[in-house]
């Protein structure tokens, strides 16, 4: 499958030229279950702009399919405060709705890992998944069911960007965006004022700084990657800024090569940098390296914003210290793109679930898609899940927290967006026997040969069955 789509971008300026401020409720009627509308031009992923606060839109209660037949939903919102947070949502649209939804939680390591398995098996009738290449590579396998309908009815909550990020090579709309969030450093603002630390507008400045940390007892950069995936996160970051948006994205989808010394030269500045990461990261999650932030044992932690849920179980005070700023400078021509991951997560409907062939099954699922698209339910969300921000540009926002206003900052002045090295590629070379794999290997020696390295991460790429 080509992955030239990815090269068109919507920047933050074009976005609000488009208007991200409006005022649009959610009706779900019956026609939300007519068949799928004509196909549309293929239109490129894109880069997302940050919602804007807006006034708060109350979606009208969705109309229960006939039979208000009983769905199934698979999630792999498995920690404690965005699975509440979910539950919260499914609990307010079986009230309206009178559908029942049955919620399957799977780990999200185990749920991602095993993805293709499950979506080609039988699956639920509606899951958790993400934007970006891999939705829609699902989609041209027929995993997901079109949703050109709901998109009928919700359309008016999302800007052109997150639309564009929900559709699928052939122009017909799969997924639902719920919220999305930046991967940034984060760090305990009482931790930088006690020890008189500035945060680093360069690479340099950002090393001057790990060495004193070191020399104060902490350790600078915490980080674990038992799951696999963490780590991708830190080579986007400096690919980005060293190579740029387009190679980046060219790199994922197979067009220039791990040989190419653009991609050797990411993994001997990460090598430089090593030693100011926390050791041991292959034995330990993401969670686990969050508490030697929280605990003040480390001082930064380049991760996603889904961090602040760790500091919010903990205490109010504990996320009221909580900062974070951009992985700084590193002096090319690239900086001036600002890109950086910022992930959107949502829902699709299984094709091979019950709900993926027309009958009351589907009515119920995409009466259930349209009310996740809606204001009240991502509002709903982030409430109760403050380390995201919503999609819809009609969500009530006015009770954002600092993190989210500083979020929605952040995202809408990056030039460019990825999704996340797991996302933006194949599956089959992102997953455990990929990149996960060598990227595990690197840490756990990064003074081995990295060319060596980086020609078996080609090798593995070419032998992958043709698309």
């Amino acid at each position: 499958m080509d992955d030239s789509t990815r090269a068109g971008q919507v920047t933050r300026r074009e976005v609000l030229k488009k208007g991200l401020i409006g005022a649009a409720g959610l009706t779900v009627l019956p026609a939300v279950v007519a068949a799928c509308g004509a196909s549309a031009t293929p239109t490129p992923a894109p880069t997302v702009a940050a919602p804007s606060a807006a006034m708060p839109s109350t979606a009208p209660t969705p109309a229960p399919s006939k039979a208000a037949v009983p769905i199934t939903f698979g999630s792999n919102y498995s920690d404690a405060v965005p699975k509440k947070a979910m539950q919260d949502i499914v609990d307010a649209f079986t009230a309206k709705s009178g559908v029942k939804v049955t919620v399957n939680t799977v780990d999200h390591g185990t749920f991602q890992d095993q993805i293709t398995n499950y979506l080609g098996g039988k699956p639920d009738d509606v899951f958790t998944w993400f934007s970006g290449y891999r939705m829609r590579f699902f989609a041209a396998q027929g995993f997901a069911t079109a949703i050109d309908d709901v998109w009928a009815t919700i359309g008016s909550n999302f800007s052109d960007a997150f639309k564009v990020g929900s559709t699928g090579d052939d122009g017909h709309q799969y997924f639902v965006p719920i919220y999305n969030y930046p991967w940034a450093v984060f760090y305990r603002k009482s931790v930088f004022t006690a020890k008189g630390y500035t945060v680093p507008a360069t690479i340099d400045d950002l090393t001057a700084l790990c060495k004193k940390m070191q020399a104060d007892g902490l350790i600078p950069i915490a980080f674990g990657d038992k799951d696999g995936w963490p780590a991708m996160g830190t080579f986007d970051i400096l690919d980005l800024r060293m190579n740029g948006y387009q190679f980046h994205v060219d790199l994922m989808a197979g067009k220039n090569k791990w040989t190419d010394p653009k991609v050797l030269a990411v993994f001997n500045k990460w090598k430089d940098l090593m030693p100011y990461h926390q050791t041991g990261a292959a034995g330990r999650t993401w969670q686990d390296a969050a508490q030697a932030l929280l605990k003040k044992q480390a001082g930064m932690y380049l991760l996603g914003m889904f961090v602040s849920q760790q500091f919010l179980a903990a205490s109010q005070a504990d996320l009221d210290d909580l900062d974070f700023f951009p992985y700084p400078s590193l002096g090319t021509s690239f900086d001036a793109e600002k890109a950086l991951d910022a992930p959107i997560d949502g829902f699709m409907i299984a094709a091979k679930s019950p709900a993926g062939a027309a009958g009351d099954e589907q009515t119920s699922a995409k009466a259930f898609m349209a009310y996740l698209g809606s204001p009240e339910a991502e509002g709903i969300y982030v409430k109760a899940d403050p380390s995201n921000v919503a999609a819809s540009k009609n969500a009530d926002t006015s009770g954002y927290n600092a993190l989210q206003k500083k979020a929605v900052q952040l995202i809408g002045a990056a030039q460019k967006i990825t999704q996340f090295l797991d996302r933006d590629t194949r599956p089959d070379f992102a997953g455990s026997n990929g990149m996960q794999n060598f990227l595990l290997k690197f840490i756990g020696n990064p003074n081995q040969d990295l060319s060596a390295l980086m020609t078996q991460i080609q090798a593995f790429w070419d032998g992958l069955p043709p698309l």
